[in-house]
């Protein structure tokens, strides 16, 4: 039975006197996809997952009618870890009684509505491992003859949980312009559904979108779906939109093997990975909605009634509210002109950055090795460098793009990254070059 948010616990039962295995913080898509690893190895009555959220949610603000996923359905939480798991997309495709019709599409990318459903469904049938409603704020640790044997997990200053392992999945961060504000009228992407029903009775006339990935592109054509008489301003730097890279050979470097090849690599070789296939997930937009916006453009000249305007090789100079709209200046970067617009609505479609998971870590840092640079190291198995003292575990899942590569934030690696963490808080092993790579604060496709 999942425990209630901010239940009480007995006083035979404090959160003190029980030491749990495993604790993990966050329970988006990769600590569940640990969740059901543990619980297929048979260590899940020992694990507990804290969950800030009152339920499961995955970027519900950006659940777009129309939109898809961005990697195929066989990379999901568990199937490249056990290909035999009932935890898989196509176990939970029979279940809902939809297997023959998704066959019958020819995809290999579900809709983001449906592979929201597929989590949902994961998460409600592991919710005896998770406690929603709770936001760790930090840990405590706990020592015997000298040495740190557990940690408390806190709420404020309350202590949830104590446990022998922690695993940190907070999640991703909206990322902002430097300077930019948020407001009423101004917010990220990852509010776009959450936001747009306020403007629904009074559409807007204008609105403007910064970003050129893929969020931007989709928010775009979601924009001039919904409110068919606005006007939507397309504000990026480049010249035009890319196209996401999702060639056979540069998705290699979303495989497993990929991982232990850029981990072991020296930092030259790790930077230049990243520099020739940045164009896979970064500031990219997948083909089929970067054609469907440019036709779209493209029918409204014929008719006559341009909406989509392209404002590229331009940079957002200023927001200023006021009242109803935002006075919005762009900056056209070749010729340095100014162009004034009168928005009703603003959209920072500007991408995101891991969580620093040192954030909660303020109560242990003196026991977190670190590198000359002061950053965090990390080991092949996500797990982070401790002092000799340090008998707990702390693994990390998502701020590792320096260290494991570009599929850290992504889908790509969750089932098998689960399985790793899972076989070292099992097994107890200890990487033999642990102390190799430093922290990484990563973002993933705007």
């Amino acid at each position: 039975m999942t425990r209630l948010a901010g239940q009480a616990p007995t006083a035979q039962h404090s959160p003190e006197s029980e030491v749990r295995d495993v604790t993990g913080i966050g329970f988006g898509a990769a600590n569940l996809a640990l969740a059901v690893a543990l619980h297929e190895s048979g260590a899940g009555d020992r694990a507990l997952f804290l969950e800030k959220q009152k339920e499961f949610g995955w970027h519900r603000g950006m659940l777009i009618e129309g939109s898809s996923l961005q990697v195929s359905f066989l990379k999901d939480i568990a199937t490249m870890r056990n290909p035999t798991s009932d935890f898989g997309f196509l176990s939970y495709l029979q279940e809902k009684g939809r297997l023959v019709d998704f066959i019958n599409q020819h995809t290999l990318l579900p809709s983001r509505i449906e592979y929201h459903d597929y989590l949902q469904w994961a998460a409600d049938r592991l919710g005896h491992m998770v406690e929603y409603g709770v936001e760790a704020t930090g840990v405590r640790p706990v020592t015997d003859a000298g040495e740190v044997v557990a940690l408390d997990v806190l709420a404020g200053d309350r202590v949830v949980t104590r446990t022998r392992n922690l695993v940190i999945a907070s999640g991703l961060r909206p990322r902002l312009p430097e300077g930019a504000e948020t407001g009423e009228r101004v917010w990220h992407s990852s509010q776009l559904l959450h936001r747009l029903p306020a403007f629904d009775e009074r559409p807007p006339r204008r609105a403007v979108v910064v970003g050129a990935g893929q969020s931007a592109a989709e928010v775009a054509a979601h924009l001039m779906e919904r409110y068919p008489q606005a006007e939507v301003c397309a504000v990026f730097s480049r010249y035009g939109y890319s196209v996401a890279d999702s060639s056979p050979f540069a998705n290699r470097v979303f495989d497993p093997a990929a991982v232990d090849d850029f981990y072991f690599a020296p930092p030259e070789v790790k930077q230049a990975i990243m520099r020739y296939h940045g164009g896979t997930n970064y500031a990219v937009v997948d083909e089929d909605v970067l054609q469907g916006l440019y036709r779209r453009q493209y029918e409204q000249k014929v008719t006559g009634t341009p909406r989509l305007r392209v404002m590229n090789a331009s940079r957002l100079v200023s927001v200023e509210p006021r009242g109803e709209t935002a006075a919005v200046r762009v900056e056209f970067l070749p010729t340095g002109e100014h162009a004034d617009l009168d928005a009703d609505l603003v959209v920072y479609a500007t991408g995101y950055r891991s969580a620093d998971p040192a954030e909660l870590l303020g109560g242990v840092a003196g026991s977190l090795r670190r590198d000359a640079a002061g950053q965090v190291l990390i080991g092949r198995d996500y797990r982070l460098s401790t002092t000799g003292d340090f008998r707990c575990g702390i693994y990390v899942q998502g701020a590792t793009e320096a260290t494991h590569g570009i599929a850290s934030t992504l889908l790509s690696m969750v089932a098998v990254r689960a399985g790793e963490i899972a076989q070292s808080i099992i097994g107890g092993r200890r990487d033999p070059d642990r102390t190799a790579g430093t922290k990484a604060v990563a973002g993933n496709r705007g």
